[in-house]
């Protein structure tokens, strides 16, 4: 038996009205014969899902109407099909390969260079990278992202790390008592929370001090990096550091702040079904005033 779309039914933490969910229905019962990313697409112009710099959130209106689907809530839709090439795979060249060690002091390889991702080579790099030495390997992101490669400007001009930010776990207990905000207050200022997914010290790179020194200098720039590509000014970042492996040394080092743990259950389960490990959370705010940006009404967090 199908399943009747109840109350509570939200998008990005946003509840539906009514309309928009007969809306939705009637979109996807006309539109059926439609692949779902072009249902998702008309979806978010007509009901203008957009994130602040204009792009609709196609990505994520995909996945939630795949979800409804699932859920016997649109069942005139089509399982989702499996993609014909199968799931991504990262292609390994010698452009990963090890280097030569980089050894001694942090000034020696002072001052460092910032590469945001632009080029096709850049982004294979980087993705090599993650894969062959980060020990959670690496997984297409999807919605807002930024990679950095870090390289130093002394000869041989080395790359030393790299660095992913992505959009902020949807809800964990801890973080959230921290900042102390309503369920709406985090639900419309979410978007100004950052997450540090990835942070890799290239397994050859031996240099005192230089993890707790990136962060502090990647921290310097994401403000403004985050706001020239999604119009969105982040007061707070998060990451969450596996203490089976890392003690979090280099978070602590740079002034983060630990809040407590997660509950294993991964940053992005709202079913409360996951089993995993449990984290350490560390916050690192960008503003003085953050809490009260995050706790108030999206409308006066921007004003």
């Amino acid at each position: 038996m199908p399943v009747n779309i109840g109350e509570g039914l939200s998008f990005c933490g946003q509840a539906l009205e009514p309309e928009q969910i007969q809306l939705i229905r009637q979109i996807t019962r006309d539109f059926q014969q439609l692949a779902l990313t072009e249902i998702a697409h008309t979806v978010c112009e007509l009901l203008q899902w957009k994130r602040p710099n204009g792009s609709l959130k196609s990505r994520e209106c995909y996945l939630f109407l795949q979800s409804l689907q699932q859920r016997g809530w649109l069942p005139w839709l089509p399982a989702p099909q499996p993609h014909a090439r199968g799931p991504h795979q990262t292609r390994l060249d010698t452009h990963s390969d090890p280097q030569e060690p980089c050894l001694g002091s942090l000034q020696q390889w002072l001052p460092l260079e910032f590469e945001l991702l632009g080029s096709a080579a850049e982004r294979k790099l980087f993705e090599q990278y993650i894969h062959r030495y980060h020990y959670l390997g690496y997984r297409v992101p999807y919605g807002a992202q930024l990679r950095y490669l870090i390289r130093s400007q002394q000869p041989p001009r080395p790359w030393l790390a790299c660095l992913l930010f992505t959009s902020a776990a949807w809800k964990m207990a801890a973080r959230d008592d921290y900042i102390g905000w309503s369920e709406q207050a985090r639900a419309g200022n979410l978007a100004r929370v950052v997450n540090n997914s990835r942070f890799l010290i290239l397994p050859w790179i031996q240099i005192p001090n230089l993890a707790s020194h990136i962060l502090s200098r990647a921290l310097q720039r994401l403000a403004r990096d985050w706001w020239a590509y999604y119009a969105v000014e982040p007061v707070l970042v998060e990451t969450l550091v596996d203490r089976s492996r890392y003690s979090g040394t280099c978070y602590r080092a740079a002034n983060w702040i630990s809040v407590g743990l997660t509950q294993g259950r991964g940053r992005m389960d709202r079913e409360r079904k996951a089993e995993g490990e449990r984290k350490e959370i560390f916050l690192y705010p960008l503003q003085r005033q953050w809490r009260g940006q995050l706790c108030g009404s999206a409308r006066e967090s921007a004003s």
